[in-house]
């Protein structure tokens, strides 16, 4: 059985991506773009973007906002850092920015979620915590069924 030349550099492209995935994993709090990820796997920042959300349903600055959203959560939830520092920490340059998309991620601004969150957490281990509190998108968040008696 032989591959075609086209599923041979398509497994060869979901491979990048996967190296692409893994960079903006470790690196999220360093300054990150599209350009940057692109000339890291030898592909052009369009191709990159195009198939990233083929394969990952998302782009590249989303994926790597969603990543820096999750760890600024964990840092807020700790309590001991301020809204202004955890922006900065996860290597989000603006805080109005950062508000924005965390508010967009999360469903409360940065602030809020820091002050109802702090306690929430407590005597949860860390990776229930983490996966409780992982951010969904609001227009992806389901609706509940309702409840028909």
């Amino acid at each position: 059985m032989t591959s075609t030349p086209a599923s041979a550099q398509r497994l060869r492209d979901l491979a990048r991506l996967r190296r692409v995935r893994d960079r903006i994993d470790r690196e999220y709090a360093q300054p990150l773009d599209v350009e940057a990820l692109a000339r890291g796997v030898h592909m052009s920042a369009g191709h990159l973007s195009r198939e990233f959300r083929r394969a990952y349903g998302e782009s590249p600055y989303s994926y790597l906002m969603t990543r820096r959203i999750e760890r600024a959560m964990a840092l807020l939830r700790r309590g001991d850092m301020s809204v202004t520092e955890v922006c900065f920490a996860v290597g989000c340059s603006s805080l109005g920015t950062f508000s924005t998309r965390f508010t967009e991620l999360v469903g409360v601004p940065p602030s809020v979620y820091r002050r109802e969150a702090a306690g929430a957490m407590e005597g949860m281990s860390p990776c229930v915590a983490r996966q409780v509190s992982r951010p969904v998108r609001n227009r992806e968040a389901r609706t509940p069924a309702p409840h028909l008696a």
